[in-house]
């Protein structure tokens, strides 16, 4: 993708709240799946604009939350919005380098990026003794997605079934505690800010505008349409 590309993708995501589905129920039900307690130390993996930040500091209410991202405008929007909270450190960084020692890893929506065998792997050396993995992993809630749905994640190769999900954690070295799948109210929210966003933005204002708007319409269209072949696995995890 061109420059002209990520600058406009960038303008449509400047100041959402979130960069995917995700509530703070989410975080509290990982937490307590995970048995941390309320001094616990927490990476925020990938955090983008910080959406979860909140939560996780009121989940370790005595804890520390260490907070990165690659972005540099998803960093300087957490800071703006978090990073007064007592407790917490945002910085710019790369998920597959933490070092730790952590007594949970959060990472919502983005362990794809570098596969959920391979994240697993590096990250056993961030966690603390008895430490988990909290992440979300969009998979198959069918074995026949419609044509549309696999048009829809055609650039995703990789993705797979929930069984698929759990074979690579096991093959990672690590063991299920549990997972849920993200509810549709998880989902609304994400959507719901950006379908303000995109009104705010249209019609766009070049061709690589109105390309990035009409690629967010058609996501969220997308789910709303196929939230039944598709979907959010919330899994949290443990080395064995």
């Amino acid at each position: 993708m061109s420059d002209a590309y990520w600058d406009a993708f960038f303008r449509l995501h400047r100041d959402l709240p979130r960069e995917g589905p995700g509530l703070p129920e989410d975080v509290y039900w990982a937490a307590e799946v995970a048995d941390i307690g309320p001094d616990a130390r927490i990476c925020d993996a990938a955090c983008g604009p910080g959406a979860d930040i909140p939560a996780l500091k009121a989940a370790v209410p005595d804890g520390q939350i260490f907070a990165l991202d690659k972005v540099a405008q998803f960093v300087e929007q957490a800071r703006a919005a978090h990073g007064k909270i007592p407790g917490v450190e945002i910085a710019e960084g790369d998920m597959s380098t933490i070092a730790g020692p952590y007594d949970l890893i959060w990472c919502a929506g983005a362990i794809y990026f570098l596969g959920v065998t391979e994240a697993l792997t590096r990250w056993r050396k961030a966690l603390a003794p008895g430490g988990a993995v909290a992440f979300s992993q969009v998979c198959w809630f069918t074995d026949n997605p419609s044509d549309a749905a696999r048009a829809g994640w055609a650039d995703y190769a990789d993705m797979t079934d929930e069984a698929g999900v759990l074979a690579r954690i096991d093959a990672a070295g690590y063991q299920c505690l549990a997972t849920q799948r993200l509810s549709d109210a998880a989902w609304e929210v994400y959507y719901g800010s950006m379908d303000e966003r995109i009104k705010a933005l249209a019609p766009g204002d070049s061709d690589e505008m109105q390309q990035v708007l009409e690629e967010g319409l058609a996501e969220a269209a997308l789910w709303r349409k196929e939230r039944e072949a598709f979907g959010y696995l919330l899994c949290v995890v443990r080395p064995k």
